[in-house]
């Protein structure tokens, strides 16, 4: 290291300490503020004191008024986030409606006999919680002569509606899905676990958004120390904002370098009730409508939802689809390469004379071919999603076939190799996981350049290196592969299949410390049994 970047280094680390030094003596300043003001009771005092802390927010509104034997009140909110119908008739018209003789019993009435008719209401004692609740959306109550405050939870602003879940589309299924409101999000899982073991726990995250993090688990079922981890490892994230809860994936997971996501995402919710049922534990973030569910498999991530509202034998026959093409999107153009290039004799004559035919005029190896061909598909791709959508859908199917026929034509590509990489594209598209199939795209490439060096001997290193990867990933300490690496019989009922509703008995036993899902016989009618087994 030079020693301009030792200075520069020291230089740094002076400035940091020399800012938290003031930083602290910031925060002690404004602790022995707020404990002189607890003892000075006057309003205006108080009110100063918001403004310094909110100054320049031009949303505030102060509305002083007098109320009873000329009593000065104050409530102080946020502009456009409070129902303003509550306030009115509520809190401001109960507060001048009241008859108190003297100040001393106008208080009593208001904090000791709470004859607000506001249900939403809570005392606070400290200034620091008062702007707190103020940021929150709240309205505050101050009162000339008394220590105490009202915190009046009456927040209200315009949200999106509940609505189809545009990633996670259903035919039979139900059609809400969760909105960037975490109290409406709360409430949608409430409604489906009608159940007091049902616990969330809620956290504030972020010293500048304070983003409010709630853990959704079903107390009974979730292992204690998945709780205890998942409250670990959130309790750990020190960060000025959290926007959406992929800030969040980022910072919980086991490998952060590792393409393939270890914890599964959901916007549906019903998906998520299904999971906290088998005891996994679900993480909501305030602002975003994207619920994170941990542990997660890689067998879980290649579900869907539609496989549960489906009869089993179709949704066995399209998982078995599923898996099958998730295989061809990730090796079928490192195998054709490969065997083009180096193996060309497992090829039948014929095929291998009108592969080789379309091949003649091209003038660069399969694996340059394949290349171009995969990042234009690439390009293609990416910019359906950026364009409008009025015209995103023409625009990806016209430029494909253009520049498809176009490049074969010119002879830049062979015929064969549109057609291998036209069906990769599709079957990347069967993945109901966006972030595991972007895994598998990205991983796509690394094996076909293995393919073009080395062949089938690349193809096989390759599947090696991913396999091992695998086998050593975790997700909340649950191995990536379960139930198939360690093998549990009971939990293959869903995971290559999809078993009948009242064959699955049992609950994940990586997850759930109650493993009994339903009754031991649940089709007694069937059996001609009239009294329940145990």
């Amino acid at each position: 290291m030079s020693l301009f970047q030792r200075l520069s280094r020291k230089q740094f680390k002076s400035g940091n300490t020399q800012q938290n030094k003031a930083a602290t003596l910031n925060d002690q300043g404004q602790t022995h503020a707020d404990i002189s003001l607890m003892s000075d009771v006057q309003l205006e005092k108080r009110l100063d004191w918001i403004h310094q802390q909110l100054t320049s927010c031009s949303d505030v509104v102060y509305h002083t008024f007098v109320a009873g034997p000329d009593q000065k009140c104050a409530l102080v909110y946020l502009s456009g986030m409070i129902d303003l119908k509550t306030i009115q008739e509520e809190i401001l018209n109960c507060i001048l409606s009241l008859h108190a003789q003297d100040a001393n019993q106008f208080r009593i009435q208001i904090f000791d006999q709470k004859q607000l008719s506001v249900t939403e209401q809570k005392e606070i004692t400290t200034m620091q919680q008062g702007v707190t609740a103020i940021l929150d959306g709240h309205a505050l109550l101050l009162v000339e002569g008394e220590q105490r405050m009202i915190d009046f939870s009456i927040t209200s602003y315009k949200s999106r509606s509940i609505d189809d879940a545009p990633n996670e589309a259903v035919l039979r299924g139900p059609r809400e899905a969760f909105i960037e409101n975490l109290d409406i999000n709360l409430t949608l899982i409430r409604r489906r676990l009608k159940t007091p073991d049902l616990k969330m726990e809620t956290m504030l995250i972020g010293t500048l958004t304070q983003t409010r993090v709630v853990i959704a688990y079903v107390h009974g079922i979730c292992k204690q120390e998945l709780i205890e981890e998942v409250r670990r490892r959130l309790s750990g994230i020190e960060i000025d904002s959290i926007l959406g809860s992929s800030y969040v994936e980022d910072f919980i997971e086991d490998c952060p370098f590792s393409p393939f996501p270890q914890l599964q995402y959901s916007e549906r919710p019903d998906t998520v009730t299904a999971s906290l049922t088998e005891g996994r534990v679900a993480i909501l973030v305030d602002g975003t409508p994207i619920a994170l569910l941990a542990p997660t498999t890689l067998f879980m991530l290649m579900q869907s939802a539609e496989d549960y509202y489906q009869r089993y034998v179709a949704a066995t026959w399209i998982r078995w689809i599923r898996y099958i093409f998730v295989m061809v999107s990730l090796f079928l153009p490192s195998f054709y390469i490969a065997v083009t290039t180096f193996h060309p004799e497992m090829i039948p004559a014929r095929l291998l004379t009108t592969v080789t035919s379309s091949r003649e005029v091209v003038p660069f190896p399969a694996l340059i071919e394949a290349l171009i061909m995969e990042v234009s598909f690439e390009a293609l791709r990416e910019a359906a999603v950026r364009i409008p959508k009025a015209i995103g859908q023409a625009v990806s199917i016209i430029g494909a076939l253009i520049i498809g026929t176009a490049a074969v034509e010119a002879g830049i590509v062979s015929a064969s190799m549109v057609i291998i990489v036209s069906l990769t594209g599709i079957s990347s598209f069967i993945n109901p996981h966006f972030d595991l199939g972007l895994a598998l795209r990205l991983l796509r490439f690394p094996i076909m350049i293995l393919a073009g060096f080395f062949g089938l001997f690349g193809v096989t290193c390759g599947i090696l290196l991913i396999y091992i990867h695998l086998v050593n990933l975790r997700s909340f300490g649950t191995p990536y592969l379960y139930p198939i690496i360690p093998l549990e019989i009971s939990g293959l009922k869903d995971t290559l299949i999809r078993v009948p509703w009242w064959l699955m008995k049992k609950r994940p036993l990586s997850t759930a410390t109650n493993s009994s899902r339903q009754r031991v016989v649940s089709r007694k009618w069937a059996h001609g049994m009239e009294e329940e087994e145990d």
